[in-house]
């Protein structure tokens, strides 16, 4: 692509794979009878680091409200435990063995076909397409901000 072109095509071509991308993740938990969300927090729980609820809203862009109601509902299960993270109020968020079993069970499948996706990928392109991929997410989370989000109030006025 030249410096000066018009980039229409390129994004829209880009927000559709971004739009099957979430679409197949959504159907993936309604086939496996679970919340979307719920398995967004069972996804950032696998990755074995620890996590507070904070963390999660902000990596994953989920509401507060949200990651609360599906905390309540895995501790109510047994699948999860709340743990302190230090001096603040903030709470980590731990999966039990149960829960461990539990999401084991709901990923295992999921991780295969995210495993094999990658690999028929890398096949045809460079490692490096995820690496571009993460900085257009970043460039766009940027200009988000500075062109949107920071002028709400701005627009307000208008």
């Amino acid at each position: 692509m030249k410096k000066n072109e018009d980039y229409s095509e390129a994004i829209q071509r880009l927000v559709n794979a971004i739009n099957k991308i979430d679409g197949a993740y959504y159907f993936c938990a309604k086939s496996m009878g679970i919340k979307e969300n719920t398995l967004a927090l069972l996804s950032a729980l696998d990755d074995g680091r620890v996590h507070t609820q904070k963390q999660i809203c902000e990596d994953w862009l989920i509401p507060k409200t949200t990651i609360n109601t599906v905390v309540k509902e895995l501790i109510e299960e047994d699948y999860i435990l709340l743990g302190a993270a230090g001096p603040t109020r903030e709470k980590t968020i731990l999966l039990t063995e149960k829960g461990r079993q539990y999401a084991d069970g709901i990923l295992k499948h999921m991780r295969l076909s995210e495993q094999q996706a990658l690999e028929s990928t890398l096949q045809n392109f460079s490692p490096e397409f995820v690496d571009a991929f993460e900085c257009f997410s970043k460039n766009l989370c940027d200009e988000f901000q500075k062109r949107i989000l920071d002028r709400k109030e701005e627009r307000k006025e208008i």
